[in-house]
């Protein structure tokens, strides 16, 4: 049986991109944009997942889940594309290929199902946080990371040409959505409840105002001080903590 048209266009895209996804993130990248939201992230993963049963859905390369590995019990994580996940295999994480819609473990096998610029490119959004939500145990919870229209970054993407990830193809290549905070409750699974939210890049306007150096500090400063205060809301990347009653 072959794999959706819109699966097998996303594994194509991003193991294109998995051949530089890294080069603006690791090694230079230690005090600026990437770091900042990898950084508010993962702080909310060990909030919920330290010393338990963590899954990424979405893991890529494994930048975020060789971190989660350092503080929980166990670090899972799943891609659907072959070339970001011979990145995160060279890093030794535990990881296999599959699809955020099917994912291949039992029910209940988690403490955290966390995925992180994912869901916004997947369009059976609602299937997908229904599998997360199968996978996790009983009181344990989701960090569900949406895109949100409410936000610089949205109108960033709006106004300003698409980034390239390869020589040939631009980021405009592979579906995206946006979903408003107020409208999670329409793709939310039954038998859940968002309990809280964090939101990351508040009032960073771009990326590049993150290489400036005065700024940058100013600029995180602010963005670890707002990131849990109702300015949440204003977030280009809306992090939903999603409790499994």
């Amino acid at each position: 049986m072959s794999a959706p048209a819109g699966l097998t266009e996303n594994r194509a895209y991003y193991d294109e991109f998995s051949k530089r996804y890294e080069a603006e993130r690791r090694p230079n990248d230690a005090s600026g944009y990437h770091a900042l939201v990898d950084d508010l992230e993962i702080e909310l993963c060990e909030r919920y997942g330290r010393g338990r049963d963590v899954l990424e859905v979405g893991c890529g390369t494994g930048l975020i889940l060789e971190r989660v590995r350092r503080f929980a019990r166990s670090a899972k994580g799943i891609d659907l594309s072959p070339g970001m996940l011979a990145l995160a295999r060279e890093r030794g994480l535990d990881v296999c290929e599959g699809s955020a819609t099917s994912l291949p473990f039992e029910e209940e096998s988690f403490d955290v199902t966390c995925s992180f610029k994912v869901l916004a490119h997947v369009e059976d959004i609602g299937k997908a946080l229904a599998e997360m939500s199968r996978v996790t145990r009983k009181g344990g919870v989701l960090l569900a990371e949406f895109y949100n229209p409410l936000s610089f970054r949205a109108l960033a993407k709006v106004l300003g040409p698409a980034g390239k990830i390869s020589d040939k193809t631009r980021e405009s290549a592979v579906y995206t959505r946006f979903d408003a905070p107020w409208s999670l409750g329409k793709v939310l699974p039954p038998g859940t409840r968002v309990e809280a939210a964090r939101g990351v890049r508040i009032v960073t306007p771009a990326a590049a105002f993150m290489r400036i150096p005065v700024l940058r500090d100013v600029l995180r400063k602010a963005e670890t001080t707002l990131c849990d205060t109702p300015a949440a809301v204003f977030g280009g990347f809306y992090i939903a903590v999603v409790r499994k009653l």
